[in-house]
């Protein structure tokens, strides 16, 4: 740290104007003086940002990869991403179906159910723990634990021969799968270059699918070797390695480093990622990131979590949001699609599919395909009429899996009676594929970016809500599918999923807003007297109006 300015260098700079302060080129020093008298700043200081117009570093596109490979492996979220289990969730699929009695007996629908919901849970307690050494350490540090806990569970659970083994290797996955979940994302967000910034949240939503494609991919091929399950677990230790890697060559969060006063190193950050930014450039820069954590902890400092947490549920426009979000997060965790992630394979060699596995990739691939498709979509159409459409296709698509699944003949210890397919198998396989096609167009990144509902001083506690909404949920469906399907057969355990989806239509129609085209400072209006679709629709009108230039 270099040393105290004086009384003359202090006075020299209060009286400076706004751009001088803000954009004095210089050392260690300079930086040390905007951090002091970030007080001394206007209330809404004029930043120059033009290094966002330079061209960027091709580090960048090592950068890039590295995200995609993040997702790939880990399945990211924020607002800017879909935030789902990527490849590790996807291979449990046709493990389940491949693993006979390698862990000493065959598994019964308990363990299972076991198996698969322990990265749920790994999964909860990895996103409630990983903020603080990801603030402490660094989020390169957080990424490099993910990817350890991972490379670690791969290998536990690639040589298990026992139940309580191979339920350790999943859970110890689960948790650098939730530390991820959430370190990733905010990664992302904090060292990605402006103008590729959208092309990064898009191929990590897109590579999130391809990672559960290249899963049900793999289970097919291994599906009839001897132990082949073992080698679908085995390549699961692959893409952290490669993560590693890639991740050696990217530099850390100039914001992380900032916070914690290293300004050199972020200056030389900031450098590798814009090398043609001249040095008045990179030091404006750093000032409105100094700027912005000043008053994210100015906002932060005076109100801890816990009165966050109170703010967040008592005060009514805010609850409000909170259940919206955390709703159609659950609806999205509920109505079905984990179940056919988790147990496709399963599901397909009852309804008498020779080749559950391969049959399962359409999964993989629709998802994929359509996945895309949300991309294209979203903020043209709006988030209202795209869940709308989707949502009541999906509770359609699960009726018509219900009644057709009536009429396939299933023991009711879940054993396949028949090794032939039927009409009924066929319109089966065809309602979930229309059903996974509606899923990831719409609700699947929804769901996550529903935290944009919240006022941002309470959005942080807010989004660690939506998030333990989404593992909890997860938790529940991967815990308790087999189950129903014996308690209440197939057929009935589909309709259960109908409702939940045509109740989620409902609560849609009558609760969600669209808030397309309204800045986010006034989201916040939609909620204070009531769910305000109506309210949001004003709003809307007013936004484009003032677009347009015209007086409302």
């Amino acid at each position: 740290m270099s040393e105290e300015p004086t009384s003359q260098t202090k006075k020299s700079r209060e009286d400076a104007p706004p751009e001088e302060l803000i954009s004095h080129p210089g050392k260690d020093q300079d930086a040390v003086l905007h951090v002091e008298h970030i007080d001394n700043c206007p209330k809404t200081p004029t930043f120059d940002n033009s290094i966002d117009d330079t061209k960027p570093s091709r580090k960048v596109w090592t950068i890039i990869l590295t995200v995609a490979m993040g997702g790939f492996l880990f399945a990211v979220y924020s607002e800017l991403t879909t935030g789902r289990p990527g490849y590790d969730t996807g291979y449990i699929s046709a493990v389940l179906v491949s693993i006979g009695d390698d862990l000493g007996h065959s598994l019964s629908s308990q363990e299972q159910e076991l198996i698969t919901a322990i990265t749920s849970g790994g999964a909860l307690i990895g996103a409630l723990i990983a903020g603080l050494p990801a603030d402490k350490f660094g989020r390169k540090f957080g990424i490099y634990a993910g990817c350890a806990l991972f490379l670690i569970g791969s290998i536990i659970q690639a040589t298990a021969y026992s139940v309580p083994q191979m339920t350790v290797g999943r859970f110890v996955v689960g948790l650098g799968v939730g530390s991820a979940s959430m370190i990733v994302p905010l990664y992302i967000g904090e060292i990605s270059v402006s103008k590729y910034r959208g092309r990064m949240v898009a191929l990590n939503n897109v590579s999130v699918t391809f990672g559960q494609l290249i899963a049900y991919v793999l289970g097919a091929g291994f599906i009839h070797a001897a132990h082949g399950w073992r080698y679908i677990v085995a390549i699961g230790g692959v893409p952290p390695i490669i993560l590693t890697v890639l991740l050696v060559r990217c530099p850390e969060s100039p914001r992380l480093l900032l916070m914690h006063q290293k300004f050199e190193e972020a200056k030389k950050a900031l450098t590798s990622l814009y090398p043609y930014a001249s040095e008045a450039q990179v030091q404006s820069k750093i000032d409105l990131l100094v700027y912005a954590i000043e008053e994210d902890a100015k906002v932060a400092g005076s109100r801890s979590i816990w009165s966050q947490f109170k703010e967040l549920h008592c005060v009514p426009a805010n609850f409000r949001a909170l259940v919206t979000a955390c709703t159609i997060m659950a609806i999205s965790q509920l109505c079905g699609f984990n179940a056919l992630l988790y147990y496709s394979a399963t599901l397909f060699s009852l309804v008498g599919f020779r080749n559950p596995t391969a049959v399962s990739i359409t999964i993989g691939a629709t998802n994929f395909i359509f996945n895309i498709v949300n991309l294209c979509a979203i903020d043209k159409a709006g988030r209202r009429i795209v869940l709308l459409v989707t949502v009541m296709i999906m509770a359609i698509s699960m009726v018509t899996i219900s009644v057709a699944i009536h009429w396939i003949p299933i023991s009711k210890d879940l054993a396949p009676l028949t090794t032939t397919t039927n009409w009924a198998a066929i319109v089966v396989l065809v309602g979930i594929i229309v059903f996974v096609a509606a899923f990831s167009s719409g609700v699947a990144t929804i769901a996550w970016i529903g935290t944009e509902l919240l006022p941002i001083e309470v959005r942080a506690v807010g989004t660690m809500l939506n998030t333990v909404t989404s593992w909890g949920t997860q938790l529940i469906i991967s815990s308790t599918f087999l189950s129903l399907l014996k308690g209440a057969t197939p057929s009935g355990a589909f309709g259960f999923f109908a409702g939940i989806c045509f109740f989620g239509w409902i609560y849609i129609l009558f609760f969600f807003p669209e808030v397309k085209g309204i800045p986010l400072e006034d989201v916040r209006q939609v909620f204070e007297h009531g769910f305000g679709v109506q309210k949001a629709k004003e709003l809307q009108r007013k936004a484009a109006a003032h677009n347009k230039g015209v007086m409302v």
